[in-house]
């Protein structure tokens, strides 16, 4: 399959160029205008340049202080909103039919180093300096109503606005987000917020891969500034299915991409093998969600040789994911106790609705003779470490999993450092590692599938906003690479278990449904699950 020089340039996570030095490649700095119509036409009453707050009162973000890296306001937080956001509760697929989106254009694909691109480049730098004199040389005014608003339209209908759109393609994506990432890195609001405007003109959640990722980059930066990424993770989960088959868009997802299948066929051979002849097995997860990988197991394990073992499966849930289901986790025992008595299996389901942060032994129906088997898929990453509270969930979690004595424990996270890293570092990690889940999500499904673009928005741009949006307590996703699950693991008092052919073999047959641009490897007794040249996903399995 023919890539896109997107994907022929993507780089892997530790292949990326951290820039020390602040990004200004098209002289954007010297844009002086702070409005989100910058492209629209100039009315006979010029540009009204204004920030409002939640108390009507309006105010410039020249006076903002930056406290750690992290702005902090002595107002209200001023409002970046725009009709493009794919948040935004009047325009949340307003992208869908902007003409000036055409899933065709290519605005986040790097450009050669050609000639034409540097008169191009040129070209730009000139007609922002021009506009910066068409604003800055005229009359200044404050409005009655607090709106700064510059006179002299007349010169600026001369503006020849369809040109300044036109260079907007020439302009590259990946350098435009980490030029208004470093901005708001070093506290200059007044500089992310134009570049705020030119992404604005870039980006579409029906796009390209890197114009899809963009769209959500910036929104994760708008909530940044505003402080209202905490907000947004917890009011975009993913939508209630529509069907009685619990289809959500995760599921959507699972189909064009093999990031939960691998997921479920590791782990589900890794836990046959460890519960072989065990006539009563015990199955703890921490993240059942619809309970899907079991219906599989439960079928293997019924043509046991000499029978079908008994099964006790907990579903540890946080009831917040009751919304993406559709109901509590009642529904997830009805259908896995149903699959069961078809295949003629002993079965029993507890109900654990409870965080896996705030989990105690009692809540997790142990009994007697059974052997214990422990699944944290995609999970642990959301648990606080040390790092945010002293109580460290995660470590506490993994000490209290350990005193079960579990014949194993799978492990599946994604590979990604963004636990401790400081705002503008994880913002080129997450820039990186989502340029790869986007590009792979692509070569899976068409540009114009409308249930992708749902299943993006609920379930993948959430992440990417909290990460990018949320400090402390507040963030959610706090992702960390293998070789630091492998110390958290040990410390807690587990070995590595053994991975066996029988669990690469079957990770590979499923990779052979996807793309051929999916690759597996096995490091450090692990199995990576790779994409192009980027790794996506590690699991591992413990005991």
């Amino acid at each position: 399959m023919q890539r896109s020089q997107e994907h022929q340039n993507s780089a892997g996570i530790h292949g990326f160029n951290h820039q020390s030095q602040e990004i200004d490649p098209y002289g954007l700095s010297h844009i002086q205008i702070l409005n989100n119509n910058l492209f629209s036409d100039v009315g006979s009453q010029g540009i009204t340049v204004s920030f409002q707050t939640d108390k009507e009162e309006y105010f410039t973000l020249e006076s903002s202080a930056v406290a750690g890296g992290f702005v902090v306001y002595d107002s209200p937080a001023a409002s970046f909103s725009s009709s493009r956001s794919p948040f935004s509760s009047q325009g949340s697929h307003s992208c869908l039919t902007d003409p000036h989106h055409s899933p065709d254009n290519t605005y986040g694909s790097p450009m050669s180093g050609s000639s034409s691109a540097d008169d191009d480049n040129v070209l730009m730098r000139q007609k922002l300096r021009e506009l910066e004199f068409l604003l800055l040389g005229s009359e200044l005014d404050i409005t009655n109503d607090g709106n700064f608003c510059f006179h002299q339209a007349d010169r600026l209908e001369r503006w020849d606005w369809t040109q300044m759109v036109e260079m907007i393609p020439r302009l590259d994506m990946k350098q435009m987000l980490l030029a208004c990432a470093q901005s708001i890195s070093d506290g200059d609001i007044p500089r992310a917020a134009r570049l705020m405007h030119v992404l604005e003109q870039m980006v579409s959640v029906s796009g390209t891969p890197m114009q899809r990722l963009g769209a959500y980059m910036l929104e994760g930066l708008r909530a940044r500034v505003e402080l209202s990424g905490s907000k947004i993770y917890k009011a975009s989960k993913c939508e209630a299915p529509l069907s009685s088959d619990l289809m959500t868009y995760m599921g959507i997802l699972s189909k064009i991409c093999p990031y939960w299948r691998f997921a479920y066929a590791a782990a589900n051979v890794v836990i046959r093998e460890a519960v072989e002849y065990e006539p009563r097995i015990h199955i703890i997860d921490f993240q059942i969600a619809q309970g899907t990988q079991w219906l599989y197991l439960i079928q293997s394990l019924a043509d046991q040789p000499g029978g079908p073992p008994s099964i006790h499966i907990t579903g540890v849930d946080d009831p917040q994911s009751a919304h993406a289901r559709g109901g509590g986790l009642h529904i997830v025992g009805h259908r896995l106790s149903c699959f069961a008595e078809s295949c003629n299996v002993p079965f029993q389901f507890y109900d654990a609705a409870v965080s896996g942060c705030e989990v105690q032994l009692e809540q997790l129906g142990l009994q007697p003779g059974e052997a214990v088997v422990v699944n944290f898929p995609y999970v642990l990453h959301h648990m606080p470490d040390e790092s945010v509270n002293t109580w460290n969930h995660r470590d506490r979690l993994l000490r209290l999993v350990k005193s079960l004595s579990p014949k194993v424990v799978t492990l599946i996270e994604q590979e990604s450092n963004t636990n401790t890293k400081p705002f503008l570092p994880r913002f080129k990690e997450t820039l990186e590692y989502y340029t790869a889940m986007f590009e792979s999500i692509d070569a899976g499904s068409s540009r114009d599938d409308k249930q992708r673009i749902n299943a993006e928005q609920h379930c993948v741009a959430r992440d990417i906003v909290d990460v990018i949006a949320c400090e402390g307590a507040d963030r959610v996703e706090r992702h960390e690479l293998f070789g630091k699950w492998r110390s958290r693991f040990i410390m807690a008092g587990f070995t590595q278990y053994p991975l066996t052919s029988t669990v690469t073999g079957a990770v590979r047959d499923l990779l052979r449904e996807y793309d051929r641009n999916y690759g597996l490897q096995e490091k450090d007794g692990a199995l990576y699950l790779w994409w192009i040249n980027t790794a996506m996903t590690t699991f591992s399995a413990w005991r």
